[in-house]
């Protein structure tokens, strides 16, 4: 059985928390505005789906008959989760203000650094191939597969494009950065939630 809400959360905390997609989109939306962060948070979003169809495709057909290979992805995925706990509570102890990343140029030039962006990070390859490691059977249908793309697709346009939202408004970046350390904490609860369920969870 899919356990969706597990992957939800999983993928919300690594979307939301601070890597080089966030902070491209939180730098280019203070430094150029509304627009140009939407532009890039779409690009970037079009690469979170890009892997996210890949994972499931090509993990999928394998594991349908390499039952073994499911368990080590699973604790690959659960052991990286717990890891990006911990970077996440050495940031909410850590006084130092994140480094944004601001890009420009033209729309098609933003999008396509957007898509690039996340096409070659190795945060999202990791991420999303751990991500169907943790609630997805070996044996899962099409239509579950197309559930878990939709689903964790559309959470992550809204959170890319809630970011550029966010940080095109000056009063709201400052909230951010004065509430970061707090943030940080509830991303290393959630991935470290995350990793020890997948760690301690049994196979089908």
């Amino acid at each position: 059985m899919i356990d969706l809400p597990l992957i939800l959360l999983a993928a919300f905390v690594a979307g939301a928390s601070p890597g080089p997609a966030t902070l491209a989109i939180a730098g280019t939306s203070m430094a150029s505005g509304r627009r140009a962060g939407l532009v890039l948070a779409s690009g970037i979003t079009l690469g979170s789906l890009t892997w996210s169809v890949a994972a499931a495709l090509g993990l999928g057909a394998v594991m349908l008959t390499q039952v073994w290979l499911f368990e080590a992805i699973r604790l690959i995925g659960g052991g990286y989760l717990l890891l990006l706990a911990a970077k996440s509570a050495r940031a909410a102890l850590s006084r130092a203000r994140p480094q944004t990343r601001a890009l420009s140029g033209s729309s098609r030039r933003l999008f396509a650094r957007g898509l690039a962006l996340h096409l070659t990070n190795p945060k999202a390859v990791l991420f999303f191939g751990a991500l169907y490691a943790i609630g997805v059977p070996p044996d899962a249908s099409a239509s579950a597969l197309l559930t878990i793309i939709l689903a964790v697709g559309l959470q992550s346009a809204l959170t890319f494009h809630g970011y550029a939202l966010l940080f095109s408004t000056p009063s709201m970046t400052r909230l951010y950065l004065r509430l970061r350390r707090p943030f940080e904490a509830l991303f290393a609860l959630g991935f470290g939630a995350a990793g020890l369920r997948v760690l301690t969870a049994r196979l089908p």
